[in-house]
């Protein structure tokens, strides 16, 4: 065994020694990680590069964040061990940004005698991960609607994997002043000297290790702001788990949208973008959303309205107040107000989903419920329109293994959560 990989093993049985396998607080700790755990000084990755433990970055990273005995959604893993991906087999991470081994499922149904090939890499953002069977994009040479070459899309196009981005004690976020002695992502933390807002001389992780401004990989222009609860990788088949996004655009802080609109740029402009972002709903879009509670229901309340499968912008940067806002537990479910945001993660996950373009909800068919069953090629009746060659537990799956009770018999599709057309 290597040194390499004692490292590893001694890092895992700390955390699960420490009782941290629901949270992700060891490693990282909101800036670098421990260099021998991603680099070996004398024994690195054959065919790698910069003396990484994988042959390419996001298999460094996949070395930790996909586990290799898969049971269920757990702690910070984002990708399911192929093992575990058989026919009729749904990826089983549960994270906030989704799993990216959707993109190894595609489907092939006939429809109205069309037999149609829904390539698993429709369904997200397709890393490069050689070690891990992840491959570039076979459609897409560059970023749909910008010039990010699909050729080096890693985890680190979008992720600091040195984490040298910090939230100062002024609100502030650069790559110095201050240490960092936590991360900034989670609800609460144990790390002495933790505070929200930082107390002066210390600084907070930015979110997610997200890049910023000056950052090497793609020109971001600042970091977007969110807090997440401490354990955010589960099921939601009882409760939902809420990420509090927020919206700030000052102080090294970016919108979500434009930070997405580093690498797609025109999905923005020259009349190729319909939908807006990170503008603020209407009163009657909030309205909406706060009435909403599913087809043909327009009972709900203020007060019960989120949905983390159409999750809002707050119209705030106070960290401290979305971490009382990041649940998982249905102590907070407050739906927008007129001051909230529409954005891009409104209706895309970041990594990967069940469906395709990354979406939360099935936009290929009309309904996402049908004869009150989830659509599947083993339900009656089969309407594979809306199964899309998927089992019906595959398609509770991509909607996070809710109830189907959760919706109408005949549920319409989400952007009705908001527009109200159904």
């Amino acid at each position: 065994m290597t040194r390499t990989t004692w490292v590893l093993v001694l890092l895992t049985a700390a955390v699960l020694a420490l009782g941290l396998g629901g949270t992700a607080y060891a490693f990282h700790s909101g800036g670098v990680a421990e260099c021998g755990g991603c680099h070996s000084m004398h024994s690195p990755k054959a065919g790698g590069s910069f003396l990484l433990i994988g042959v390419d970055a996001s298999s460094t990273c996949l070395s930790c964040h996909q586990n290799a005995a898969d049971t269920g959604p757990s702690s910070y893993h984002v990708s399911t061990a192929p093992g575990s991906l058989g026919a009729g087999q749904a990826p089983l991470q549960r994270g906030p940004g989704g799993d990216f081994g959707w993109l190894k499922k595609s489907y092939t149904f006939t429809v109205r005698g069309t037999t149609t090939t829904e390539d698993g890499a429709t369904h997200g953002h397709n890393i490069v991960a050689a070690d891990f069977g992840y491959v570039v994009d076979p459609v897409n040479v560059t970023s749909p609607g910008g010039t990010f070459p699909s050729s080096q899309l890693a985890c680190n196009s979008c992720h600091d994997q040195h984490g040298q981005y910090r939230r100062r004690s002024d609100g502030t976020i650069g790559k110095d002043g201050g240490a960092i002695i936590a991360s900034g992502s989670y609800a609460t933390s144990t790390t002495p000297g933790y505070a929200e807002p930082p107390a002066a001389g210390t600084a907070l992780g930015v979110y997610r290790l997200l890049a910023g401004a000056g950052y090497n990989k793609a020109p971001f222009t600042g970091v977007p702001a969110a807090k997440v609860p401490n354990t955010y990788n589960r099921t939601e088949a009882t409760t939902q788990t809420r990420t509090a996004y927020g919206h700030a655009t000052a102080g090294g802080h970016v919108a979500w949208g434009t930070w997405c609109a580093t690498c797609h740029p025109s999905m923005h402009s020259g009349g190729n973008y319909v939908h807006p972002t990170d503008e603020t709903l209407s009163g009657g879009v909030a309205a909406n959303y706060n009435a909403y509670v599913k087809s043909g229901d327009m009972t709900g309340v203020a007060a019960t309205a989120f949905t983390s499968l159409v999750p809002f912008i707050e119209g705030s940067s106070d960290y401290a107040a979305l971490a009382t806002h990041a649940k998982n537990d249905d102590t907070f479910l407050a739906g927008p107000t007129s001051s909230d945001r529409v954005s891009c993660v409104s209706c895309h996950r970041a990594h990967a989903t069940g469906w395709e373009f990354g979406l939360r909800w099935n936009m290929e068919g009309e309904f996402m419920v049908y004869n009150s069953l989830y659509p599947g090629t083993d339900t009656t009746p089969t309407a594979p329109q809306f199964a899309r060659g998927r089992l019906a537990a595959e398609t509770q799956a991509a909607y996070y293994d809710r109830p189907v009770t959760k919706f109408a018999n005949y549920q319409r599709v989400l952007c009705n959560k908001c527009h109200a057309k159904d």
